[in-house]
Order: structure tokens, then C-alpha cells, then sequence
């Protein structure tokens, strides 16, 4: 399975890249997630992982396997039978503008399976960190402004 969804927002990539990479706030603004914990200090680079609690799923010790600071990251876990790659993209629209790309890919000998119980979930998932870091990232842009 895969999926991607991308969302403009109204804030500098710089703004959104912060907020994104603040992974253990993401229960703040986002439903699709319960707890995540970073399991070493300093900023999010390959190496890093953390505990990601979800509803409705297993808690997954994810690891970043790819990372270009200010842009993108990719992390990755490894369950039985499956195999989960998820991306973030922060693309630069000029003018204190970003989007925001979200995607994920399930692979390994179970994920037929998987996508079939757990693909609209998954889906819901994405889009609802996709509009819930655009919400983050705009408010604290309005907030900054007034």
C-alpha cells in the first residue's frame, strides 16, 4: 500500500520544518497520534528513533533512515511481515509559504493483508497529521503576527 496526501500552509518551511520535527508534540495537534518519545536527545537526524503510539495500532519504534535538515525526513519500522516507510517533505512556495507532503508505504509478505484491515485507518492517519500540522504551523504564524 501507499498513499500521500500534501497540504499548503501559511507559514515559512522553517516554521512547519520546526513543528515537524518536534515529533514528540505531535499528539498536539494531531488525534492520529497518542504518545511518540524520542529515545535519544538532540535534533531528529538518520539514527534517531522513537516510540510512536497510535490508536488502534501496535506502539512501532520507528527510525530515521534519510534526512535533509530544513526539508525532509523518512522513517522507518520493522513488524512482522511488514515493513513501513513513511515520508515528510517540506517544499518551499516562496513567499513565507509551504507545503507540506505526507506519505507512507507498507511493504514485506503481510502487507496485501495489512492494507486490507488497516488501509483506510492508515489513510485517515496521514491526512489527519497532514491538516493538524498545517493548523499548528498557521496558528502559531497568526500568533507571532498579532
Amino acid at each position: 500500500m501507499k498513499f500521500q496526501t500534501a497540504v499548503d500552509i501559511d507559514a515559512t518551511p522553517a516554521t512547519v520544518w520546526r513543528i515537524l520535527t518536534d515529533v514528540e508534540s505531535w499528539p498536539k495537534w494531531s488525534a492520529s497520534m497518542t504518545s511518540v518519545e524520542r529515545l535519544q536527545q538532540g535534533e531528529l537526524a538518520v539514527g534517531s528513533t522513537a516510540r510512536v503510539t497510535q490508536p488502534k495500532l501496535k506502539v512501532a519504534v520507528y527510525t530515521v533512515t534519510e534526512c535533509e535538515p530544513g526539508k525532509s525526513f523518512v522513517w522507518e519500522m520493522q513488524g512482522t511481515g511488514v515493513k513501513v516507510r513513511a515520508t515528510h517533505f517540506v517544499e518551499d512556495k516562496g513567499d513565507g509559504h509551504a507545503r507540506m507532503v505526507l506519505g507512507i508505504e507498507q511493504s514485506g509478505a503481510l502487507s496485501g493483508l495489512i492494507a486490507m484491515f488497516y488501509g483506510k485507518l492508515t489513510r485517515q492517519y496521514v491526512t489527519m497529521e497532514a491538516e493538524g500540522l498545517k493548523r499548528a504551523a498557521e496558528t502559531e504564524t497568526a500568533e507571532k503576527a498579532e
